[in-house]
């Protein structure tokens, strides 16, 4: 079966800079109000319960949250940036595979993170990713996503110091949450900060639950 080419390309750019992106950024360095959001989600999720970041990169947002106390694993689209993960952080779980094709069982998981990368999707793909993610959520289980803000297209032919070729979209919040909510989720937050350094756009974070049966 052929794969889509926003899939193609993505993997391979993430592949190529895989190794630069753990040079550059090889711990948490989120401004204060993002590592706010990420303590406040770690709080709320079922202690002692799986929870997942899918398109975890080289695992840095993934190690940061099983510091706070999460029993947290990582699955992400490039095996390069898998490669640096498992290298990396030895003692958590990382593995290949597509937000759009979770392996994770019915029910499975206690938390959700998508930390920026619902962003290299084609928006149409995002309702029925939603439904996925609600399907491998227990009842009460929780939901991070952190997205670009806004409503455009941008083409990246360089990233991290090489040269690549894949999409990267910025999202309305407003879009997502009811997006979130036909999917049968709750959405119990929504923060958009403005741009820190070097960020060109306002970034969005949603909270949301799978209500309780």
């Amino acid at each position: 079966m052929t794969e889509p080419a926003w899939l193609v390309e993505t993997r391979a750019a993430y592949d190529a800079v895989a190794e630069d992106y753990a040079r550059l950024l090889p711990d948490v360095v989120e401004p204060p109000l993002d590592r706010a959001l990420l303590a406040a989600y770690a709080e709320m999720v079922e202690p002692g319960r799986a929870v997942l970041e899918v398109g975890c990169g080289t695992g840095r947002v993934t190690a940061h949250l099983h510091r706070l106390g999460l029993d947290i694993g990582g699955v992400d689209l490039s095996p390069g940036m898998v490669a640096v993960a498992r290298r990396t952080y030895p003692d958590l779980r990382f593995e290949v595979g597509s937000l759009t094709e979770l392996s994770a069982p019915d029910r499975s998981l206690a938390g959700l993170v998508s930390w920026y990368s619902l962003i290299h999707l084609p928006p149409e793909l995002l309702p029925e990713v939603f439904v996925g993610f609600h399907r491998v959520l227990v009842p009460g289980g929780h939901l991070l996503l952190a997205v670009k803000a806004g409503d455009r297209l941008d083409r990246r032919e360089q990233a991290y110091g090489q040269p690549v070729g894949y999409d990267v979209y910025w999202l309305s919040p407003q879009r997502l949450a009811a997006q979130l909510a036909a999917a049968g989720f709750a959405v119990t937050a929504t923060t958009v900060r403005a741009p820190a350094d070097g960020e060109r756009q306002p970034q969005a974070f949603l909270l949301a639950q799978r209500p309780a049966d």
